[in-house]
């Protein structure tokens, strides 16, 4: 093990031996924190039942927050929808198929109003999902507080505000990396001066597990994240006591479940000794307290009522491995948003575990386990090698700008892709153990041109009954706070929410000196192919993509797509590292395209084929675009798959619009790219 050095300080875990590992110097709710951040973890107070939950209108929302809140749940945990997430209001022609598809749709003060109708904020926990968009969200709440007559210092809960994340995996930033570091300082300095009960960041974990990093991966890069925000925090002025212990990070919990009881037990002994370095006065700085998410990637399409299984054991993970909070995922969310049976479901997992199988009478009950014991420090040992790959790139906004934590990430991905597609991990349903029944379930759908028309409608009501001269100065005034480098970004951005500027402004007026930053697309190659070569179906995809380049005389050429404002972008990498590696030559169009855009790069590529990825419920809006731009420019012949979050009963829709293709989750690649090679084939030799 080695040293890292900040400013005079030195991070060392060179105490981590490989060989001397144990439990017995340390208890709970005492630096290192190995066994817990509180002495009494779960017997005095379970952890926090918390669902992610958001989706269509802001009434519509409420009423399920509320209903959820009646049957059990303790805490709100807000899901916005993409045009919210990318600082679009509702009405901008590049988020049409977006709004309130994979969220709740928020566009200004009276929508975040009307979300919290009659749920007291001095009394519930709320935790918001928001980054990019996360200085308007921010306002929108504390103002909704107080025009409900709360003081400030009274409300609790979380803003997740972990930008350095969106630049690896979920990409649903705005601005670019020092930008956007600049308002994570500003909100840090408000937060610890107004809101001392609440936490202005949550340092997320989760959406690199999610995008396909190993455990000691998105351990790593998540307390990189977190050292990256301490670092600002002292950067603008405040002391480590002053922020650190309001800081709280955020797991993703897969199925292997002795290797995520390690993971968490191995973030708390290493976020103390990274933070002992700062020097705090006070032990609550040294904590690393935490909300968990089970995960939606590890839930299956293929007999979808295995999911609930899944959640259990990967809640339980979490709960052993000492979480504050959890969120559990329901059983349908592979095909679409949960519905409120499924979600039902979900919420009474975690109520059955606090309450029918005494797990909040034990504290790190693994602690001791020679298994658990030594996965820990393993884990602990590979993770922090991760970080000081980072600290000696100059800390994790450099290292981002190099590209080296999304490669990482992406290498794991397709790795484990691999290992999936030849059945060296099982899936069970996927891979083995295959049922003959072809389950449905029933799936929430979300009527996206009704939300639309209601967003517009309030956006329209808003802006014609405030007062435009005001809103225009503040606007002005806050372009003018991010030129110049002065004033609070969140304290100018309340009082334009006050005045009812919308997200869309504020976002707006930012941008007009930031920018919005647009990522540079890279692809990995060799990573599949290396783990999947003696695979008899990777085999036989090479053999037919050399027959279509002997008929055709050049290979075949793919164009992966996104359109829409989603940034998960997990398998549109993993299909287009592993199809390059088939024989196909492969484009990645940009990320948040149009489909007028992607037709445009399909044309001047030269492709045959263009496979969209759909996760976030907008093919059916977005396809029929796409087909209608094609045939303007009298490409029909460009042949196109579908692959992605789409529910099995649209797949025949989608067949009747044109696509020749739809590969829902869980698809092996090589039996995909298989199937499209031989129907490109087909209509070569027809003609």
């Amino acid at each position: 093990m080695g040293r890292v050095s900040y400013k005079n300080i030195e991070l060392d875990i060179s105490d981590l031996s490989e060989t001397s590992f144990g439990h017995e110097n340390f208890i709970a709710g005492v630096a290192p924190f190995l066994k817990g951040p509180y002495s009494s973890m779960y017997l005095t107070r379970p952890w926090t039942i918390r669902q992610y939950a958001g989706f269509s209108t802001a009434e519509k929302s409420n009423l399920f927050y509320r209903k959820n809140l009646k049957a059990g749940q303790k805490g709100l945990s807000v899901a916005f929808d993409l045009a919210t997430h990318r600082g679009y209001d509702s009405n901008h022609e590049r988020v049409s198929a977006d709004v309130g598809k994979a969220g709740v749709a928020i566009d200004s003060v009276e929508d975040m109003k009307i979300l919290f109708d009659k749920i007291p904020l001095d009394k519930m926990s709320v935790s918001m999902t928001m980054n990019g968009a996360v200085l308007p969200i921010m306002a929108f709440y504390i103002v909704a507080a107080i025009e409900q007559n709360i003081e400030l210092e009274k409300l609790t809960g979380t803003i997740q505000n972990d930008i350095l994340k969106e630049f690896m995996v979920r990409n649903t930033y705005i601005y670019p990396p020092k930008e956007s570091m600049r308002i994570v300082g500003d909100i840090f300095k408000f937060t610890s001066k107004n809101m001392p009960k609440f936490n202005p960041i949550s340092i997320s974990g989760y959406h690199m597990h999610e995008a396909g990093a190993n455990a000691e991966i998105e351990l790593a890069y998540t307390l990189a994240n977190g050292l990256e925000y301490v670092k600002k925090g002292i950067e603008v002025g405040l002391d480590i006591d002053e922020f650190a212990p309001r800081l709280s990070f955020f797991w993703g919990i897969g199925m292997n479940q002795f290797t995520e009881i390690a993971k968490m037990r191995a973030a708390r002994m290493l976020w103390a000794k990274i933070i002992k370095k700062f020097n705090p006065k006070n032990p609550k700085s040294m904590a690393l307290r935490t909300h968990c998410q089970t995960s939606g990637w590890s839930l299956s399409e293929n007999d979808p009522y295995n999911n609930i299984a899944r959640t259990y054991i990967e809640a339980m993970a979490a709960v052993l491995g000492g979480t504050q909070s959890l969120h559990t995922n329901s059983l349908d969310e592979a095909i679409a948003l949960p519905s409120e049976n499924a979600a039902r479901i979900a919420r009474n997992t975690q109520i059955f575990i606090q309450n029918e199988n005494k797990i909040c009478n034990t504290i790190d009950p693994f602690g001791g386990s020679h298994h658990i014991e030594k996965l820990t420090n393993d884990i602990a040992n590979k993770a922090w090698d991760l970080i000081q790959e980072v600290e000696n790139q100059g800390g994790m906004t450099k290292a981002i700008e190099m590209g080296l934590p999304k490669m990482r990430i992406e290498e794991a991905a397709a790795k484990r892709q691999a290992n999936i597609d030849t059945g060296k991990e099982i899936i069970v349903g996927l891979n083995a153990y295959k049922s003959l029944d072809d389950q449905q379930v029933d799936i929430l759908e979300i009527d996206n041109k009704k939300v639309k028309e209601n967003q517009i409608n309030s956006i329209s009501k808003i802006k014609s009954e405030r007062n435009q001269e005001k809103v225009n100065r503040i606007l002005e005034e806050l372009t003018l706070a991010a030129k110049n480098n002065t004033g609070n970004l969140l304290e100018i951005t309340i009082r334009a929410a006050k005045e009812r500027a919308t997200l869309g402004e504020i976002s707006s007026a930012l941008e007009k000196e930031f920018g919005r930053y647009k990522a540079t697309v890279r692809s990995i190659s060799g990573v599949y192919s290396k783990e999947i070569m003696e695979d008899e179906k990777y085999k036989k995809a090479l053999e037919l993509a050399k027959e279509f380049e002997s008929v055709v005389g050049r290979r075949p050429r793919i164009m992966v797509a996104k359109m829409g404002q989603d940034g998960h972008d997990r398998g549109a990498k993993i299909v287009a590292t592993s199809f390059a590696d088939i024989g196909f030559d492969v484009d990645i169009g940009s990320l948040f395209q149009t489909p007028k855009e992607v037709a445009k790069s399909a044309i001047e590529n030269d492709v045959h084929i263009i496979g969209v990825s759909s996760l976030a419920a907008g093919h059916l809006s977005l396809i029929p675009e796409l087909i209608k731009e094609l045939k303007k420019i009298n490409r029909e012949d460009i042949m196109l798959i579908v692959g992605g979050v789409v529910p099995k009963k649209d797949y025949q829709l989608l067949f009747d619009m044109g696509v020749a293709a739809v590969f829902g989750p869980g698809t092996v690649i090589s039996e995909a790219a298989q199937d499209i090679i031989k129907i490109m084939l087909k209509g070569f030799l027809k003609k």
